[in-house]
């Protein structure tokens, strides 16, 4: 993380992508996104405001897996909440679009990611 408190989401994003540079990680927040918006779709529908419940837990657990067992790094949501649920959807918004990869690429190059790579973002 960067050594001084982040103010903007603008700066929060390349530190976020960063935090999310393995492939498999993505996958499971795309997993955990999209099971937790079926979660809050299926209350409306149901009529059944219980379901609700499960979205936080299902998506967020998705995503720690990927962090904790993929990235081996602590998640952004401990530290920036909002920055990290926004950051969330604007990357699903990325992955629906095709955009993410080259999202990673343009921050950090074409390298494959590792776990232990330095945060290091190209201006």
């Amino acid at each position: 993380m960067k050594s001084h408190p982040i103010k903007s989401f603008r700066e929060f994003w390349p530190y976020y992508v960063g935090e999310h540079r393995h492939p498999v990680c993505r996958a499971l927040h795309y997993q955990g996104s999209a099971l937790g918006l079926g979660c809050v779709v299926a209350a409306i529908a149901l009529q059944n405001p219980w379901l609700v419940l499960l979205a936080l837990p299902i998506g967020y657990g998705h995503a720690w897996v990927g962090h904790f067992f993929v990235e081996k790094n602590r998640p952004a949501t401990f530290t920036y909440p909002l920055w990290s649920f926004a950051g969330d959807w604007k990357m699903f918004g990325y992955f629906v679009t095709g955009r993410m990869g080259r999202e990673v690429e343009r921050l950090y190059g074409s390298r494959a990611p590792t776990a232990d790579a330095p945060l290091l973002v190209k201006e």
